[in-house]
């Protein structure tokens, strides 16, 4: 089809709000995923919006399935006002930031949490 960009949209190129390396959390808008390269602010980078990460969440996770959220800076923790849902936690963690299996929600219509 001469005006398809993406067949299934699973990977896309955005704008990066902030700097990230390979493998860190990406929220641009209504969009969250995960960089594929290292990428810096104002720079086009893909974004995978599938899957799941090892990524490092900050704060307690007592049961997969709760949800995990971005602050404005990318960072990923479990409090929800004043940020935005980033994905799905797949296991449980301690309160100290460390690794935690994400899978993150793609696209959606939100605004921050409290806001």
């Amino acid at each position: 089809m001469k005006n398809q960009r993406y067949t299934h949209g699973k990977h896309i190129e955005v704008t990066f709000p902030y700097d990230r390396l390979s493998g860190e959390p990406v929220r641009v808008g209504s969009i969250c995923g995960v960089a594929v390269k290292d990428t810096k602010s104002g720079e086009r980078g893909t974004i995978w919006l599938d899957g799941s990460y090892d990524l490092t969440v900050t704060g307690a996770v007592a049961s997969e399935g709760l949800p995990v959220y971005i602050t404005a800076a990318g960072a990923l923790n479990v409090t929800a006002t004043g940020n935005y849902r980033f994905g799905t936690a797949l296991g449980t963690k301690s309160a100290a930031a460390g690794p935690l299996e994400v899978v993150p929600i793609g696209y959606t219509d939100q605004t921050a949490v409290g806001a």
